[in-house]
């Protein structure tokens, strides 16, 4: 018998089942209304209590069951990119929160309510962080950070990093689980531990400086257009706002590298212009690129896609990733699902962009509401870094989202040949989220948490069952 198991009382069905309706309602209602988003903290609260099942079986289930009622409905539109195989698509990835609450069942009855409750926020952000950023199947989307994107308080919360929210928040569930359970003096210095960690982004963030140079944008959404098309929206853009230094287009604007068309355009005009295309590689084989055509029609720089959409037709991925020293200062170019992974945003950083620029394309056929969950990326990463984000996508919605995360402009879905111009400011430099180290670690210390608790449990099953009196 384990050490806690005499200790502890499994939930019955009952309380179990309240408890996974409880997760389930409160992640929708996070996601779903714009004032919500502190309510992830019960959904994570939630899944923290059912790890007291009675078997590591009915731990899988409930857990599976309630990623499959909270994330499937949100990514009804993986059905319309990729058939019948959304199902097994919405399986991996309610996966996680099924083991979750295994290893927290093990955790529980090995080490007892006090202990899960430290392990947990460590065991949830490393699943967290492999889910999304690590194996082939890595999507980073429904993250408990990402409730707050479109929150008042997102400035607040993203100090802490998009990894880091959920830690922070499972480690306030952990405590209020195990309340009752803490003696008086560690329950006072948990509460005023847990305190200080989470007002610590209201401290003044280092700021990159006053603005070293600012930068005219204009976006212009067209999906699936012939150059000459794309050669009149060009000019109409222009003449609107004629003071633009930099025109961007989306994602697969072209089929194949920029056109001379468009590159005389860029000439004519004495205009910058970013653009995706496809960069051939062999008569099979190409790279979804963002191509930076400059005032003399020439190609000054190219970024490729490092994080191609799985399952499709979308490239290979980017041998190397660099950013655009431009003549307003260094701009990082992500191409559309890149925006989404922080081991890619963070090295543009790292280089020293002091902007970030995200040419994406989602068509309009998958529907306005996976719209509306992936421009939830865009001020998510302002904030973090911030540095200024402009999105420009091929059917809306586009955004310039503000170092502080704030949203400042958009364009709408579908918005066929909506334009947005925004003039951004360039900070000294962008800073990198406290959570990218701690992410790292907790998927350490899960995958060596999980080693102990299977080496119990070989060790277990080899001993001896002891012999009847």
């Amino acid at each position: 018998m384990n050490p806690h198991e005499s200790t502890l009382k499994p939930l019955s069905a009952r309380p179990a089942l309240t408890l996974a309706a409880a997760a389930v309602v409160s992640f929708h209602l996070a996601y779903l209304s714009d004032f919500c988003p502190p309510l992830i903290g019960v959904f994570l609260y939630c899944l923290f209590r059912l790890a007291n099942l009675p078997t590591s079986r009915q731990a899988y289930y409930f857990g599976l069951g309630v990623g499959l009622a909270a994330y499937s409905p949100h990514l009804v539109f993986f059905w319309k990119i990729f058939g019948p195989g959304a199902v097994a698509l919405w399986y991996v990835v309610s996966f996680w929160p099924a083991v979750f609450v295994v290893v927290g069942r093990a955790c529980l009855f090995r080490f007892g309510p006090v202990a899960w409750a430290g392990a947990a926020p460590f065991v949830w952000t490393g699943l967290e962080y492999f889910r999304s950023e690590l194996y082939y199947l890595r999507f980073s989307w429904l993250n408990p950070g990402y409730a707050f994107s479109n929150s008042p308080g997102l400035h607040f919360m993203s100090g802490f990093g998009v990894y880091g929210i959920g830690f922070l928040l499972m480690a306030w569930a952990g405590f209020a689980a195990v309340f009752a359970r803490l003696p008086k003096v560690t329950r006072l210095a948990y509460g005023i531990g847990l305190a200080a960690v989470s007002i610590l982004p209201a401290a003044p963030a280092v700021s990159g400086g006053p603005p070293l140079a600012t930068l005219n944008v204009t976006g212009v959404q067209l999906e699936g257009v012939p150059a000459d098309v794309v050669k009149l929206a060009l000019d109409g853009a222009l003449k609107k706002y004629p003071q633009t230094d930099l025109m961007v287009l989306s994602e697969y604007s072209f089929f194949g590298p920029v056109p001379q068309v468009i590159r005389d355009w860029c000439k004519q005009h004495h205009t910058y212009l970013v653009a995706g295309g496809e960069d051939p590689i062999s008569a099979k084989q190409y790279y979804n690129t963002a191509f930076v055509v400059g005032p003399d029609g020439a190609i000054v720089f190219r970024q490729a896609k490092s994080v191609p959409v799985q399952f499709t037709q979308d490239g290979l991925p980017a041998p190397t990733q660099r950013v655009w020293n431009s003549p307003w200062g260094k701009l990082g170019l992500g191409i559309c699902y890149d925006a989404g992974y922080t081991r890619v945003t963070d090295e543009l950083i790292r280089q020293g962009a002091q902007a970030l620029i995200f040419p994406t394309m989602d068509n309009t056929d998958w529907g306005r509401y996976e719209h509306q969950l992936h421009q939830r990326i865009a001020p998510m990463r302002a904030a973090e870094y911030g540095v200024p984000v402009f999105r420009l996508c091929s059917s809306g919605i586009s955004q310039v989202a503000q170092p502080d995360g704030r949203v400042s402009k958009s364009a709408p879905f579908p918005g066929p040949d909506a334009v947005m111009e925004a003039q951004i400011s360039l900070p000294a430099q962008g800073r990198m989220p406290p959570d990218r180290l701690l992410a790292r670690a907790a998927v350490g210390v899960t995958l060596l948490l999980v080693v102990r608790l299977y080496v119990d449990l070989f060790r277990r099953r080899r001993q001896p069952a002891p012999r009847p009196p």
